[in-house]
């Protein structure tokens, strides 16, 4: 009879009463709860819980009776309001000069709050249309429904878009001309602007290979086109595009592709695609994110764009834009007679027009050194050499002694550097004979620092003895001291000074008009950093020993969310890479301009001034770290050293009293950026069997992590 009951139960289950697709949503925002959370305690993917929202689809069982039944439980905690209507669903033909309604999209969930339903649109586009597109409408609605949508298409040709916060999305586009106006006109897509002087971010398309194949585009590039980094011209989805008045930029149409129209007064129209499967999204920087679900990608991708920027290409990319972004080359000046308002140079940016680099600081191969012979090499007194550390030494006795090697990590160091880094903006640089130094002025000065001796320097205000042998020079990437005069960035030189030495310099190309250039992209990126650690279970001011238990481990907890870490780390590094971008590609020779010093970002100075406090920073860490403990690296690698200890633990290199402090000025344990994680830890005997197989002058920084050094690996 039990059995009977069971099946009688069952059958009741699969027809489970279950309110329309609007009062589902709004029954779960009322109670604050979350798409992920739901679809969690039914155990369903997020974009199947969605699709029951939007009324895509409708869950079967067992699904079925839980979803109602948790449906049923929040209607009587969050009865409907008698008063209010759910708009009907237009179906009416638009005009080409009226804005839809926007589409469902997912609200903030507030517990107690009964959002509006927005109505769905339904507008449909001719393939071949090539009309203008309205203006969106203004405020926050314009973007509404997110930075992006990732496009997926079924085996019935059926276009879908999932965007962020769990938003799906029907895409009624049936070309690719009429996909761009759609993104433009109904999608609701973007975001705005972060200066109040800066530009709203254009939408962006995420089209997977099936998207592809429903709107005529190959899923893979060809090796010509590949190598080409483009469709060719004559493609005819191209053809399709420039039919209808749609341009794509110099680049054509590639992994990241930039389709617009001319802007009309103050309204932009250009609409961005991103291809995964043409290699858009480099493993090296997101990983596995090109063969996620449609769904997990747009919650990667749609992170980032939130918490950083719209991707615009490679994370390097991303990282130049966002500072222009954050701090805009022009505003709106004073109404002239007529009352119209004209852009102005906006102070403290870098303006719009590209500066020439002064000569020591140009890389090989710039037209400054045309005149040099084919085959010079320049040394230190001739070119600014403001690099990362890569330094190793010989343990001592005393470290053989001890059984591990600890190594630290300095968590967003050129980020933390750039913080506050005084730079110069957008005036050229001036050449000075003989100055007196000046700390303040950011600059690349000729000076020999060969005489600073780091046996007794300045430590906080006192002079201490210290085992300089056992550290790296401050002056040099190599770590090795410097021979004679060479070309700095004013923080280097600034930091001799710390040491308590005096400096003479020869000359220098000082900029007189400075600023804080990067301040708004480091706070940008650091409140990523950070949120996404704290997505990973890592907050802040946690405790040292807490905070390296939270660290065991972390990725595995969100693999998605450290995709998005991975792209933050990879922004940072790669933004400040690109500021001295050299020439790449075929044609190019010696002598010649390249594209990129075109651009007002492309600034070789700001990227020596932000390494080179970079270095120092590190260097100050060692050295306070060295006068108090006697604790010295044997092995430094960029942002990362490496420490002889008892323990395999970074507590058994840096101290930490009973009140939580530590050395002033050191090392501390932390996730914020500057603070620094666990790296890895080897054993004494591990670097010994390395180093003898491999070399004495093994970095073993670089392998600190994993252990794992491979025959010829020379690091590169």
């Amino acid at each position: 009879m039990s059995e009977l009951f069971d099946a009688v139960d069952a059958l009741v289950a699969s027809r489970s009463p279950l309110p329309p697709p609007a009062e589902r949503k709004r029954l779960r925002q009322a109670h604050g709860l979350t798409l992920d959370e739901v679809a969690t305690a039914l155990r369903v993917r997020r974009a199947t819980l969605s699709g029951w929202e939007a009324g895509r689809t409708e869950p079967r069982p067992p699904e079925r009776d839980a979803y109602a039944r948790l449906l049923e439980q929040l209607a009587r905690l969050y009865p409907a309001d008698p008063d209010a209507t759910a708009p009907a669903p237009d179906t009416t033909p638009t005009a080409p000069d009226t804005q839809a309604a926007p589409p469902e999209r997912e609200q903030a969930a507030v517990p107690g709050a009964r959002p509006s339903v927005p109505t769905p649109a339904t507008r449909r586009r001719d393939a071949g249309r090539t009309a203008r597109p309205s203006p969106p409408p203004s405020g926050t609605d314009r973007f509404a429904n997110g930075p992006l949508l990732v496009l997926d298409a079924d085996a019935e040709r059926r276009v879908t878009g999932y965007g962020v916060g769990g938003l799906v999305l029907d895409v009624p586009a049936k070309s690719l001309p009429a996909l761009v106006e759609w993104a433009l006109t109904e999608a609701r897509l973007g975001a705005p602007r972060l200066h109040g002087s800066g530009k709203d971010a254009d939408p962006l398309l995420v089209l997977t290979a099936s998207a592809l194949e429903r709107y005529g585009l190959p899923v893979r590039l060809s090796e010509p086109e590949r190598l080409a980094g483009r469709l060719p011209d004559g493609h005819k989805a191209v053809k399709q595009l420039h039919r209808a008045d749609w341009q794509l930029t110099q680049r054509g149409f590639g992994p990241w592709a930039r389709v617009y129209r001319p802007a009309e007064g103050r309204l932009r129209q250009c609409v961005q695609l991103c291809v995964p499967s043409w290699n858009a999204l480099d493993p090296r920087t997101w990983g596995g994110a090109a063969q996620l679900e449609p769904a997990e990608l747009a919650r990667v991708l749609g992170a980032y764009a939130v918490r950083v920027l719209t991707p615009r290409g490679s994370a390097a990319v991303t990282g130049l834009e966002l500072m222009t972004a954050t701090n805009p080359p022009t505003r709106a000046g004073e109404p002239d007679e007529s009352g119209r308002r004209h852009k102005e140079h906006r102070p403290g940016s870098l303006g719009e027009r590209p500066i020439d680099c002064a000569p020591c600081e140009a890389p090989d191969g710039h037209p400054l050194l045309a005149h040099l012979p084919r085959f010079h090499q320049r040394g230190p007194e001739e070119m600014l050499l403001e690099e990362a550390y890569d330094w190793a030494r010989r343990l001592t006795d005393d470290e053989c002694m001890r059984r591990y090697l600890v190594g630290i990590d300095v968590n967003l160091a050129f980020g933390a550097a750039a913080n506050g880094a005084v730079v110069g903006l957008a005036a050229p640089p001036v050449h000075v004979r003989r100055p007196s130094f000046d700390a303040g002025l950011p600059g690349s000065w000729l000076v020999d620092l060969s005489h600073v001796d780091l046996s007794r320097v300045l430590v906080g205000k006192r002079r201490q003895q210290v085992r300089g042998d056992l550290l790296p020079n401050p002056f040099t990437p190599t770590g090795e001291p410097p021979s004679g005069p060479a070309w700095y960035a004013t923080p280097t030189v600034a930091y001799a000074v710390e040491l308590g030495y005096d400096v003479a310099p020869v000359e220098a190309w000082v900029r007189e008009e400075k600023g804080r250039f990067l301040d708004g992209w480091y706070k940008r990126l650091r409140d990523a950093y950070v949120e996404t650690m704290s997505d990973l279970g890592v907050g802040e001011k946690l405790p040292p020993a807490q905070f390296l238990q939270a660290m065991d481990g972390y990725r595995q907890r969100d693999p998605e969310m450290a995709m998005v870490l991975d792209a933050v780390k990879s922004t940072v590094k790669g933004g400040i890479g690109k500021l001295r971008e050299r020439a790449r590609g075929g044609g190019w020779k010696p002598g010649q301009p390249w594209p990129a010093l075109s651009r007002p970002t492309w600034r070789p100075d700001i990227r020596a001034t932000v390494i080179s406090r970079a270095r120092v920073n590190m260097h100050r860490k060692m050295l306070n770290l060295a006068a108090a403990t006697g604790r010295y690296p044997v092995a430094v690698l960029s942002d990362c050293a490496v420490y002889a200890a008892d323990g395999p633990s970074p507590l058994d290199v840096l101290p930490y009293g009973a009140d939580g402090r530590t050395v002033p000025g050191s090392f501390r344990i932390g996730v914020s950026p500057g603070m620094v994680k666990h790296e890895g830890t080897q054993t004494t005997l591990w670097a010994e069997e390395v180093r003898e197989k491999y070399g004495q002058d093994l970095n073993l920084a670089r392998y600190i992590k994993t252990g794992e050094v491979a025959a010829g690996d020379d690091g590169e």
